[in-house]
C-alpha cells in the first residue's frame, strides 16, 4: 500500500508539471518546475527500475519452481512406468488364469447338471434295486419254507411207506 502511494506521488508531480493549469507565467517557477519534474522523473524511473527488478526476481523464482515441478513430474512419470512394469507380468498371468477359470466354469456347468441328473437316476435305480432285492429275499425265504415243508411231507410220506413196507414183511 505504501509502495502504491510512493508510486502515485511522482506521477502526480509529473502530471502537475505538464498540466496547463499548473503552468505559471514566471520564469523562476518554470525553472523550478523543470527541476522538480526532472527529480520526479528520476524518482519515477528509479521506482520503475525497482519494479522491473522485482518483476524479474519473481519471474526467475517462478521459472525455477516450474523447473522443479517439471523435474518432479518426470520423476513421478518414471516411477509410474516402473510400477506399471512391475505389475504388468503378474497382471498378464492373473488375466490368463482368470480366463482359464472362466473356461473351466463354463465346462463345469453342463457337467454339474449331468451329475445332478445322473445322481437322481442313480437314486431311482438304487431304490428300484433295493425293492427288487427285498422282493427276492421274501421269495427266497418263501422258497426255503416251501422246500422245507415239501421235504418234511416227503419224509413223512416215506416213513409211512416204509412202515407200510415193514408191516408187509
Amino acid at each position: 500500500m505504501q509502495g502504491e502511494v510512493e508510486q502515485q506521488a511522482p506521477m502526480q508531480m509529473v502530471l502537475r508539471v505538464k498540466h496547463p493549469s499548473s503552468l505559471s507565467s514566471g520564469s523562476d517557477e518554470a525553472a523550478e518546475g523543470e527541476g522538480s519534474s526532472r527529480s520526479a522523473l528520476s524518482v519515477f524511473k528509479a521506482k520503475e527500475e525497482q519494479i522491473e527488478r522485482k518483476k524479474m526476481e519473481v519471474r526467475d523464482k517462478v521459472f525455477a519452481q516450474l523447473g522443479r515441478v517439471e523435474e518432479e513430474s518426470k520423476r513421478l512419470a518414471f516411477i509410474r512406468q516402473e510400477l506399471e512394469g512391475m505389475a504388468d507380468p503378474t497382471r498378464k498371468e492373473v488375466e490368463s488364469i482368470q480366463r482359464r477359470i472362466d473356461t473351466v466354469n463354463r465346462q463345469l456347468k453342463p457337467l454339474s447338471k449331468s451329475c445332478v441328473k445322473k445322481e437322481k437316476e442313480y437314486k431311482e435305480v438304487l431304490e428300484a434295486y433295493n425293492e427288487k432285492s427285498k422282493e427276492k429275499g421274501i421269495l427266497v425265504n418263501r422258497l426255503i419254507e416251501l422246500v422245507s415243508e415239501s421235504e418234511r411231507m416227503r419224509m413223512k410220506k416215506l416213513e409211512e411207506l416204509n412202515k407200510t413196507v415193514d408191516s408187509l414183511y
